[in-house]
């Protein structure tokens, strides 16, 4: 009877083991779960939301260094994206791309103008209105994004401090792409 509760035991402890190797795993490449504190990316997400977000394409980092997997693809204009706040390495934020590497940047009447272009896509980005505000975007003022770096933006540009206020996202602290809502079943839905 001793030796069936013993390999009983160890059998459970091995299950267990598996599954938080594999779950640790899971989080640190492929995915992970995300909830959002504040209104910065209203209507699209709220507080509460609880999210799901594509680590693997963007290339994860490789825990305990300063290297990363290869990206499937990077991060372009209308992607969610989370990142590592460049202010606070202990936080994490969710904005928008709105440029990438060498594009200057500007806001104009609630227009976001690329290059000295008024973009016209994607979707997610020109549906809204963009204010002006702090140092990094000021009107007739455009600012040029350092290569490898990304100017994000709340969709809720009233209540959010993004880019305009605090700079560029680098390259190196982007997590991942922000796919679907999870939590609470009435929002569930994918992210665009």
């Amino acid at each position: 009877m001793k030796d069936t509760t013993k390999v009983i035991l160890r059998e459970w402890i091995e299950s267990i083991i598996i599954a938080v190797v594999l779950a640790l795993f899971i989080r640190t490449f492929f995915i992970q779960a995300f909830r959002i504190p504040s209104g910065s990316m209203r209507d699209t997400l709220v507080e509460g939301d609880k999210i799901m977000v594509n680590k693997l394409l963007f290339g994860p980092r490789i825990p305990f260094t300063d290297f990363r997997l290869p990206a499937l693809r990077e991060p372009r204009r209308g992607d969610i994206i989370v990142f590592i706040y460049p202010q606070n390495e202990k936080k994490d934020f969710i904005k928008r791309v709105i440029a990438t590497g060498g594009e200057t940047v500007e806001i104009d009447n609630g227009n976001i103008i690329i290059n000295g272009r008024t973009i016209n896509s994607p979707p997610e980005v020109i549906k809204r209105y963009y204010q002006n505000g702090g140092f990094y975007c000021q009107e007739g003022r455009p600012v040029k994004v350092p290569t490898d770096s990304f100017f994000v933006l709340g969709d809720n540009t009233e209540s959010s401090k993004d880019s305009r206020y605090w700079g560029f996202v680098p390259r190196e602290n982007v997590i991942g792409r922000a796919m679907f809502i999870w939590w609470p079943p009435w929002r569930m839905r994918p992210l665009k």
